[in-house]
């Protein structure tokens, strides 16, 4: 249990995050009783063991000591590499630092300018390095680190502590807002290229970025939101879960946790849908994983990210079963003072995962706040 200093701690970083969001934590569904101040008993606070905070600050220091000077972080791919100094600001940030703010202040700081370098390049809004929008593997990364760039800058809107930066951070922020909107095909979701056609998994990352940009007090249209959560009940199966792209593919555990977060993300928050995709989710629970086809070790961190969210999200029995299960089961893949691993995208992608998970019961990031 955490002691009242740090209660107090979290209250304060917690109300700070909402006021830099201009309080904005509502969106179409949203009950806004959400960011109430929740009691430890709702968090899971409890379930954060000596060996899990351990392994936390450990990854921390990891991530800290793997930013490179530009603020990008490890050896990412150029096409992955704003989409993982993103989701490593939104680790630190999820520890409570803030930018100019916090142990890890600076980091994150120099994480932000790295993500706003990236939208100099010569696609308007695309938060991607400048010749990473080719075509294949690289125009493939950088739709997702559109999506999480754009995540981590609504996040850290209205924290800027320099008036400049802030204005530059909201600017680029509602430029990247644009260009996803602009992206979107006419069935309302997003792939690779713009206006191709869509998949579940990219059009769940600019989901999550538009809601965290309204959140921050930006105009996107219940339209396009709503077209975005039409498409992704159009991929949901008969068993539960979704498939890849509407009317292709079968169900699968990471694109199914994140069709749940997607629709929480649209506000959608009940109905058949939402409870036959948990059930779905539950069935991956850590130590049942074995009973099922095994989660490829590429999808491991990524579908659990958003199994966490989700889990999260729905609360209660879902939340207080699931949160245990991953946190044992990423604490018996922790390397120490190494963090975590990911053969396929490196150890800082993998830490930054890792960390956000296990980081939930704090309640700080703005999206997440209940």
């Amino acid at each position: 249990m955490a002691d009242r200093h740090t209660v107090s701690r979290r209250g304060f970083l917690r109300l700070a995050a909402a006021g830099g969001a201009a309080g904005a934590l509502g969106y179409a569904g949203h009950d806004p009783g959400r960011a109430q101040e929740p009691t430890p008993a709702d968090t899971g606070a409890e379930f954060i063991t000596p060996a899990t905070q351990a392994a936390i600050d450990g990854g921390l220091a990891f991530l800290d000591r793997s930013q490179n000077p530009d603020g990008s972080f490890g050896h990412s791919s150029q096409g992955a590499a704003v989409g993982v100094a993103s989701l490593c600001g939104l680790a630190l940030m999820a520890g409570g630092h803030q930018p100019g703010r916090g142990r890890y202040g600076r980091a994150v700081s120099r994480a932000v300018d790295y993500v706003l370098a990236s939208a100099t390049g010569p696609t308007p809004g695309l938060l991607s390095l400048p010749d990473a929008g080719g075509f294949g593997r690289q125009h493939q990364q950088s739709a997702y680190s559109h999506g999480f760039g754009a995540l981590f800058l609504a996040e850290v809107s209205g924290m800027m502590p320099d008036p400049a930066r802030q204005k530059a951070v909201r600017s680029t922020l509602e430029q990247a807002v644009a260009y996803t909107v602009e992206a979107r095909n006419r069935e309302g979701g997003w792939r690779y290229r713009p206006r191709e056609d869509a998949d579940v998994s990219v059009t769940v990352a600019q989901m999550m970025a538009l809601r965290a940009a309204r959140n921050a007090g930006l105009f996107v249209r219940k339209s396009v939101v709503d077209a975005a959560a039409d498409y992704v009940r159009g991929c949901q199966m008969p068993d539960g879960g979704f498939s890849y792209m509407k009317g292709y593919g079968s169900s699968a555990f990471a694109r199914s946790a994140a069709s749940v977060v997607g629709l929480y993300s649209a506000g959608v928050y009940t109905g058949r849908e939402i409870d036959r995709g948990l059930r779905y989710v539950q069935q991956y629970l850590p130590v049942r994983r074995f009973s099922f086809r095994e989660i490829p070790d590429y999808h491991y961190l990524y579908g659990h990210y958003y199994a966490a969210l989700a889990m999260w999200t729905a609360g209660g029995e879902y939340w207080t079963e699931w949160f245990p299960a991953i946190r044992d089961d990423l604490l018996g893949r922790n390397r120490g003072a190494g963090g975590w691993s990911d053969d396929t995208n490196g150890a800082a992608y993998a830490t930054a995962m890792a960390l956000i998970i296990l980081q939930l019961p704090n309640n700080y990031l703005p999206i997440l706040q209940k």
